[in-house]
């Protein structure tokens, strides 16, 4: 039977010397691989687990209940910000009422590109949002994750070094391992027919499309919100608004997103 991963969370509750080895020798009594450890919340662990069958997670289980050092706060099958918070030792942060939307900062660019990268390596069709200021490093966090993800990258409409409207695509360029970036002020505010034309048989497509400053996106088309699988907001502080004041001003096509 195949090794199957799983993610075990605990919350300390009396932090002495010697409990992680205790928890490790634990794991390795029942014949569960730890792939990697990290702190993922203040007095929280995460472990990545590699086990054979559920019978060794039932008996994990249960001795770790009777364990008054530590609770156990998850045990499951990883989902991707399981994986990713035993990596980077932190949890992305998501929206309490959409569960699609997830809040990043400047400081957390790392998190962010590695977050995306993952996303673009899953097959098929997917549509993601990203909401940021002028300038906050939206477009180089996309290329940076195409890149991490070993996938093409082509920019539909962007303003990243020069103002880019694409009405067109060449042959191999319809390909489903291709990230396509668009830009939604751009495509709306400068773009014509031909262009919407295009943007229509990428939407099409089964592959990864990122859409650039989505609610101005969705205003102008037959698209909405809820067409969207993730929203990605990216911030300079956690506060920071979100607002397109400085586009109405006519100041957002006056330098590169660099």
């Amino acid at each position: 039977m195949d090794r199957k991963e799983w993610y075990l969370e605990y919350e300390i509750q009396i932090n002495r010397p010697g409990l992680l080895g205790d928890i490790s020798s634990l794991l390795g009594m029942l014949s569960i691989n730890i792939i990697s450890i990290n702190g993922v919340d203040d007095g929280r662990r995460g472990l990545l687990l590699l086990v054979k069958n559920e019978e060794q997670i039932e008996r994990l289980d249960s001795i770790l209940a009777t364990m008054e050092t530590i609770k156990v706060t998850k045990l499951r099958e990883p989902k991707l910000r399981d994986k990713l918070a035993v990596r980077h030792g932190r949890y992305i942060q998501r929206d309490a009422d959409d569960k699609k939307t997830f809040r990043f900062i400047r400081d957390e660019l790392g998190l962010l590109v590695d977050f995306m990268a993952e996303l673009f390596k899953q097959e098929g069709h997917k549509l993601i949002g990203i909401r940021g200021m002028p300038r906050v490093g939206k477009t180089e966090s996309v290329v940076a994750a195409s890149v991490c993800a070993n996938k093409k990258w082509l920019f539909v409409s962007s303003t990243l070094l020069k103002q880019t409207i694409r009405n067109q695509l060449i042959k191999d360029e319809y390909s489903s391992d291709n990230i396509f970036i668009l830009d939604g002020i751009v495509s709306t505010q400068r773009a014509d027919e031909r262009h919407w034309q295009l943007v229509r048989e990428i939407m099409r497509l089964s592959a990864v499309k990122v859409i650039e400053h989505p609610d101005v996106f969705v205003q102008n088309t037959e698209y909405s919100l809820e067409d969207f699988d993730y929203i990605i907001e990216l911030r300079d502080i956690p506060n920071q608004e979100i607002t397109y004041e400085v586009i109405e001003n006519n100041n957002f096509f006056s330098g590169s997103g660099f």
